[in-house]
């Protein structure tokens, strides 16, 4: 039997969410459902389940930002997987999970994903005088 692809095991994983959220689509709606679903759970998670719960969460929050900012699964420079987006951004929703669930809505994923645009929007620009 051939091995599973990454890939294919992450959109797995973050389809399960979506199916257990009962949300229609990868969408600023999912994320806000997702992180509703966070702080209800935040209380409740055990030490023991804690990885567990932010792999998946965090490939559906990833899977949020392929669908919707056009986004493709990546490898970042550090040997992280996460979502890069432009070429530019690279973006791990396994950290942002994370953040939530220790620190609650301070960090919250909905407030994340909504300053995507304005991130990607602030590209740095090259010092000419260099």
């Amino acid at each position: 039997m051939p091995e599973e692809s990454p890939l294919a095991s992450l959109r797995q994983a973050a389809e399960a969410v979506r199916q257990q959220l009962q949300v229609n689509h990868f969408d600023a709606a999912a994320v806000l459902r997702l992180d509703e679903f966070i702080e209800g759970q935040r209380p409740i998670i055990k030490e023991a389940e804690r990885q567990g719960v932010i792999t998946a969460l965090g490939c559906f929050l990833g899977q949020c930002l392929v669908d919707t900012y056009g986004g493709t699964w990546a490898q970042g420079p550090d040997g992280t997987t996460g979502v890069g987006i432009n070429q530019t951004s690279f973006f791990n929703p396994f950290y942002r999970v994370s953040e939530q669930l220790t620190k609650g809505p301070a960090q919250s994923v909905t407030a994340f994903f909504a300053g995507i645009p304005e991130r990607l929007a602030a590209q740095p620009s090259r010092k000419t005088w260099i």
